[in-house]
């Protein structure tokens, strides 16, 4: 398949209304919707197994948010100091991790060990029995996105823990409210990487939003515009051909100022698209992409190159 360019879509936001800078995690429903978008993708999709086991690995996300025990959130003079500083105040490193997410992690290999490849069914054990030494170790591998060929298969599960841990944290009434940080591409909350952005349905139709790679928080920013140098005058998009109903769907935003990348998923398009299941669906873009000498601007956890998706 060859790769186009294609103009940006002009967008349809309601003049006057102002969308929100920050829009945080909806824990009744990120996973679970995430969870629906999966399956359908699985079907008749050439990785339809590796979908569809991913659907359910996000359903026990989905399970293990709603029964998220209380954990430890920053207090007010640490969460003004934040907001002083523009800094996130749930910095993905830095942060101390309460020993939830390893708890987390336990669930997951116990629930998805009937589901998985029989050689991925050893990794799911050793997780399960590691000591937390090594499963911190882990857990700075992928919140570093410093991802080791040696661990390739262990960490899209250790990402999922760590998902759910900090998604019940940035869900939290005493996070709203934050504002853009100074660096745009940058989550406002936990500082991660964004996995994609997506364009808006609803009130706010047409509104791009970073999606954070670890928190789900979304925040704002204009459309046609680097997410990594924050140029626009280089900025273009690249589709697969002959993907039908896909062109229009999910987008290569690429730069030639820093030669960039990140998917753009449009919910305008199709209300389900979700910025992890779609970005994991159109991994081909990301193989055209990358041999055209882009880089991709951010990771997407659930998939290490080398590990179970591969």
């Amino acid at each position: 398949m060859n790769i186009t360019t294609p103009s940006s879509p002009a967008s349809t936001l309601n003049p006057g209304l102002e969308p929100p800078a920050v829009i945080g995690p909806q824990p009744a429903s990120v996973f679970a919707d995430r969870a629906a978008r999966f399956e359908r993708l699985a079907a008749g999709h050439p990785s339809g197994d590796w979908l569809a086991f991913l659907a359910r690995l996000t359903r026990v996300q989905h399970e293990l948010l709603q029964r998220h025990p209380a954990v430890a959130l920053p207090d007010a003079a640490a969460l003004e100091q934040a907001r002083r500083h523009a800094m996130p105040p749930l910095p993905a490193n830095g942060w101390r991790r309460d020993p939830a997410w390893q708890r987390h992690l336990a669930i997951l290999a116990d629930r998805l060990m009937p589901d998985v490849p029989a050689v991925l069914q050893p990794t799911l054990i050793a997780l399960a029995s590691a000591e937390a030494g090594e499963l911190d170790r882990l857990a700075d591998s992928v919140l570093r996105a410093e991802y080791d060929p040696a661990d390739a298969a262990r960490l899209p599960f250790v990402a999922a823990a760590l998902q759910v841990y900090w998604t019940w944290m940035a869900a939290q009434p005493a996070l709203t409210g934050l504002e853009r940080l100074d660096v745009p591409g940058l989550c406002p909350c936990c500082g991660s990487l964004p996995v994609a952005s997506v364009v808006q349905t609803g009130q706010y139709t047409g509104a791009r939003y970073l999606h954070c790679s670890l928190c789900n928080t979304e925040w704002n920013l204009v459309r046609v515009k680097c997410s990594t140098c924050g140029e626009g005058d280089k900025v273009s998009y690249r589709v697969l051909e002959g993907e039908a109903g896909q062109q229009d769907l999910v987008r290569a935003e690429v730069c030639d100022d820093c030669h960039s990348y990140l998917k753009i998923v449009h919910r305008d398009k199709e209300a389900t698209a979700d910025p992890v299941a779609d970005d994991l669906a159109t991994l081909a873009l990301d193989i055209l992409v990358d041999e055209a000498g882009y880089l991709r601007a951010g990771p997407n956890p659930l998939f290490v190159p080398g590990g179970a998706g591969d």
